[in-house]
């Protein structure tokens, strides 16, 4: 069954995983288009609701794909994949860290150029429900390199609750932290929606997310360090979950 370590690590990384200003920034993109438009605030927020919805539900499929292939993976692989996840983890943790000290130099965990342009032209362009639906599954794919290093190291985690099949107990207790971690990947986006629709101002948001945004990458990469280093030690047996 899973144990309070194991929901403790979820929550923990879900929420400092929420704070990636890739996410938020494209967030704040389509907002900003959207009150060009002067659109009212029923609007507002019907549309800012089926972006977040789409990137929730694009990553939680996204996740359950990847855990059930995970756990399908012999055992004889399997420590070797855990292995060669927790090392790119622990890259991605150290490039989020070297952003916090020399943003803009060397590689990043960014959206690629060419992908940020796409989105771009496409924040400006999908103003239906449909279309800024369609929006958040193509952010949510294109961000991986940003946002996917803490998401693909809890997966890593939670592969051993679907080892004895998919409709055990320990199998949808899995399937619900899940859930869980993707309703806290979200929750920064709805906060943001509602303040803005509650009055304040977009330019402000932009503000405090440039300011912040060298924070929120030190406290990322740190997360990362400790996920990698926890999945090699659960990789060689030291530690056990589940």
């Amino acid at each position: 069954m899973l144990d309070l370590p194991t929901l403790t690590i979820v929550i923990g990384s879900a929420l400092i995983d929420s704070i990636n200003p890739c996410a938020i920034g494209v967030l704040i993109l389509m907002i900003s288009v959207i009150l060009t438009g002067k659109h009212s605030t029923k609007r507002l927020l019907s549309l800012g609701f089926a972006y977040i919805f789409a990137i929730f539900a694009t990553y939680l499929i996204a996740g359950l794909g990847l855990i059930v292939f995970f756990s399908e993976v012999p055992i004889v692989i399997a420590e070797y994949l855990s292995i060669a996840v927790a090392l790119l983890v622990l890259v991605g943790g150290v490039l989020e860290i070297k952003d916090f000290f020399w943003y803009g130099k060397g590689p990043s965990l960014q959206i690629p150029a060419k992908y940020a342009k796409k989105i771009h032209e496409y924040s400006t362009s999908k103003k239906s429900v449909g279309g800024v639906m369609f929006l958040g599954a193509f952010v949510s794919a294109v961000e991986l390199p940003c946002t996917g290093a803490p998401y693909l190291a809890i997966i890593t985690i939670l592969k051993v609750n679907f080892e004895h099949g998919l409709f055990t107990a320990d199998a949808f207790a899995a399937m619900g932290l899940m859930v869980l971690y993707n309703l806290l990947f979200v929750l920064p986006l709805i906060i943001i929606l509602l303040m803005v629709a509650g009055g304040a101002k977009i330019s402000s948001v932009k503000k405090w997310k440039e300011e912040s945004k060298g924070t929120m990458r030190l406290f990322i990469g740190l997360t990362l360090i400790a996920l990698g280093w926890l999945l090699i030690l659960i990789a060689n047996g030291t530690i056990n979950f589940g």
